[in-house]
C-alpha cells in the first residue's frame, strides 16, 4: 500500500486538532507495525519540519513548496491531506525542536548518526536552498535539527558541502575524507558511500520509495566529489 494511502487513511480516521497530537497518534496507531511507523513518521517529519523551516526566514515561498514536491512525489489525490498537515505544522504552538525530538524517537534508530535522520536533514537542505541561498536563520534551524538528531559535526558538514553551490564544495568534506588520505583509502570510502546511499539502501532503512529521488542527487554529488579527489590524489602520487 502506498505510504500516502496509509497517511490519508490515518488522518481520515484520527481526531486531530493540533500537529503535536498527530505525532502521538502515529506512535499509538502503528505500535505493532514498526516498519510502517518509520515510513509514516519519516513522511510526517519531512512535512512538519519543511513547514517550520519555510517559516524560518519569515516567508514561505512557492519555490520551497516546489522543492518539496521535487523530492517527495505526492499523488494529486492525496495532496489536500499533505496540505492539511503542512498548515497544521505551521499553526501549532510547539516549536520545531519539539517536533524534531519527537519524530526522531519515532523514525530513528536511537543511535548517533542515524542514516534515516540524515536522509531527513538532506531533504531539508534541498528545500532550504530552493530560493538560491542558504540563509543564516535556515542554517541555524538545520544545525539545531542535526544536534537533536544526534548527527555529529562531520556528518552535518558533509551534507552542507553536498548542497553548496556548484564548484564551491570541498570534495574532501563531501566524502568525509582527511587531507593526506591515501588513494586506496579514499577509494574505499567513496565505494562505501555509493553503497550506503544507493536508493535500495534508503528503502531498506525505511525511507518511503516516493522520497528516493534525493538519493540520486546525493549520488551525483558524491560522484562529482570523487572525480575531483581522484584526480588530485593521482596527481599527488605521481609527484
Amino acid at each position: 500500500m502506498s505510504i500516502w494511502r496509509r497517511i490519508s487513511d490515518f488522518i481520515t480516521t484520527t481526531a486531530i486538532d493540533a500537529f503535536s497530537s498527530i505525532i502521538e497518534a502515529v506512535r499509538t496507531a502503528f505500535e505493532g507495525d514498526p516498519e510502517t511507523r518509520r515510513r509514516v513518521a519519516f513522511s510526517i517529519a519531512m512535512i512538519a519540519l519543511s513547514a517550520k523551516m519555510a517559516k524560518a526566514d519569515g516567508v514561505v515561498t512557492e519555490v520551497e513548496v516546489k522543492a518539496f514536491h521535487e523530492i517527495f512525489h505526492v499523488p494529486p489525490r492525496y495532496q489536500d491531506q499533505v496540505a492539511r498537515l503542512y498548515n497544521l505544522a505551521k499553526q501549532d504552538v510547539a516549536g520545531y525542536e519539539t517536533y524534531a525530538a519527537q519524530l526522531a524517537s519515532l523514525c530513528g534508530s536511537g543511535q548517533p548518526n542515524c542514516k534515516m535522520l540524515e536522509d531527513i536533514l538532506d531533504g531539508l537542505f534541498h528545500i532550504a536552498k530552493a530560493d538560491g541561498a542558504l540563509h543564516d536563520k535556515e542554517l541555524i534551524f538545520l544545525g539545531t535539527v542535526a544536534e537533536i538528531f544526534a548527527l555529529d559535526e562531520d556528518q552535518f558538514d558533509s551534507i552542507l558541502a553536498r548542497h553548496a553551490g556548484r564548484g564551491q564544495a570541498d570534495p574532501f568534506v563531501v566524502l568525509g575524507l582527511m587531507r593526506g588520505v591515501s588513494f586506496e583509502d579514499a577509494r574505499k570510502r567513496y565505494r562505501a558511500l555509493v553503497r550506503e546511499n544507493h536508493p535500495d539502501m534508503l528503502i531498506a532503512r525505511g525511507v518511503p520509495e516516493e522520497f528516493v529521488a534525493i538519493a540520486n542527487q546525493r549520488i551525483a554529488a558524491i560522484n562529482a566529489a570523487w572525480e575531483k579527489v581522484e584526480k588530485d590524489l593521482k596527481a599527488y602520487e605521481r609527484v
